[in-house]
C-alpha cells in the first residue's frame, strides 16, 4: 500500500507541474500585453508612459527571457507564492483564498446533489419491472449530459426566479440563493453519474452471485441494495472523481450566469485580463483539487469491494 501511496503521489506531482506548465505556455503565446493593460487603463497604449510600462514589466519579472521567467514562477510556486495579480495588485494566494469559499460551497451542493440523484434515477430506473417507465427513465441521463448549462440555469432563473419568485436571480444570498446554482451545476453531473451507475446496475444484476442470492431467498430490494448497487458503484465513483474537475471547470458559467462572486468569476476576469499569475494560481489549485479527489477515490475502493488488493509495484488488481 505504502508503494501504490508513493507512486500516485508522484503522479499527482507530474499532473500539477503539467498544468502548471501549459498554463504558462498558453498564456505567453497569447497577443497582447497584460502590463499595458493595467497601465492604460483600457487607454491606446501609445498614451501610457514608455518608462511606467518599463517599471512594471520589470516589477512582474515580464521584461526576462521566456525561460528565465518559467523557471522564477515555478520556483515560487512551489513554495506557495503565485506573486502578485496584475490587474488588481494583490497577492494570488490572497485573491484565491477570499473566493474559495463560496465556490467551495457551490461545487459542494452540486456534487452532493448530482450524486443523490443521479444514484437516485440509476437505482429506480434499473429496479422498476414497467419497461416504459424503465425506457423513459434511462432517457433522461442523455437528455441532461446534451443541454448546455448556461441554459439550464437561464431557463431556472426564468421559471423560479422571475415568474414564481420562490429564490433569487443573482448573487450570493445565503441558502436560497445557493439552490439554483447548484441545481444548474448539478444536471450533467447528475446525468452522467445516472448512465454509468444504471449500466454498472444492469450489469451487475445478470451475475452469477445475484441468481444464488434469489436462489437462497433475498427480496429485490435486498438484491438490489446490498449486493448489485455495492459492487455497481465502483464504475461510478471513478466517474465521480473525475467529475469534480468538470464542476469547478461549470463554476465558471454558473457564477456569471447567477452573478456569484468565486473562482469562476475570478478566472473569467484573469483571463480577459491576462492575468498570468492569477490565471496559473486558478489552474494549479483546480488540478490540486482534481489529483487529490481522485487520490482519495483510489484508496477508498478496496473499502467498497474487498476483492481490491494492491500488489507492490502496480495499480490496485482484483483477486
Amino acid at each position: 500500500m505504502r508503494r501504490y501511496v508513493i507512486k500516485r503521489l508522484a503522479q499527482a506531482v507530474g499532473v500539477l507541474w503539467a498544468a502548471y506548465t501549459v498554463s504558462f505556455l498558453v498564456l505567453d503565446f497569447l497577443p497582447g500585453d497584460p502590463v499595458t493593460a493595467m497601465a492604460g487603463a483600457g487607454m491606446d497604449s501609445g498614451q501610457v508612459d514608455p518608462a511606467q510600462l518599463a517599471a512594471l514589466r520589470h516589477e512582474y519579472g515580464f521584461d526576462k527571457p521566456v525561460l528565465v521567467q518559467y523557471a522564477d514562477y515555478l520556483g515560487k510556486a512551489v513554495r506557495g507564492d503565485f506573486g502578485d495579480s496584475v490587474s488588481t495588485g494583490r497577492p494570488v494566494s490572497s485573491t484565491l483564498a477570499d473566493a474559495l469559499p463560496q465556490t467551495l460551497q457551490l461545487t459542494g451542493a452540486a456534487l452532493l446533489l448530482a450524486v443523490f440523484l443521479g444514484g437516485g434515477l440509476a437505482v429506480l430506473a434499473t429496479y422498476t419491472s414497467r419497461r416504459w417507465l424503465r425506457q423513459l427513465l434511462l432517457s433522461l441521463p442523455p437528455l441532461g449530459v446534451s443541454v448546455p448549462t448556461f441554459w439550464v440555469g437561464l431557463l431556472l432563473v426564468e421559471s423560479f426566479s422571475f415568474r414564481l419568485h420562490w429564490f433569487p436571480a443573482f448573487g450570493n444570498d445565503g441558502l436560497r440563493g445557493l439552490i439554483l446554482p447548484a441545481v444548474t451545476l448539478a444536471v450533467p453531473t447528475g446525468a452522467q453519474v445516472a448512465q454509468v451507475l444504471a449500466k454498472s446496475l444492469l450489469t451487475a444484476l445478470d451475475q452469477a452471485y445475484v441468481e444464488t442470492a434469489r436462489a437462497k431467498g433475498a427480496g429485490r430490494w435486498r438484491i438490489h441494495l446490498r449486493h448489485a448497487l455495492r459492487n455497481a458503484s465502483l464504475p461510478a465513483l471513478t466517474v465521480v472523481g473525475l467529475l469534480v474537475g468538470q464542476l469547478i471547470a461549470g463554476s465558471v458559467v454558473v457564477e456569471t450566469v447567477f452573478s456569484r462572486d468565486g473562482l469562476g468569476r475570478v478566472t473569467a476576469a484573469a483571463v480577459t485580463a491576462q492575468d498570468i499569475p492569477l490565471v496559473q494560481g486558478v489552474v494549479v489549485f483546480g488540478a490540486l483539487i482534481f489529483v487529490v479527489t481522485n487520490l482519495v477515490v483510489d484508496l477508498v475502493y478496496p473499502l467498497l469491494d474487498p476483492r481490491i488488493v494492491v500488489a507492490p509495484g502496480r495499480k490496485a488488481v482484483a483477486v
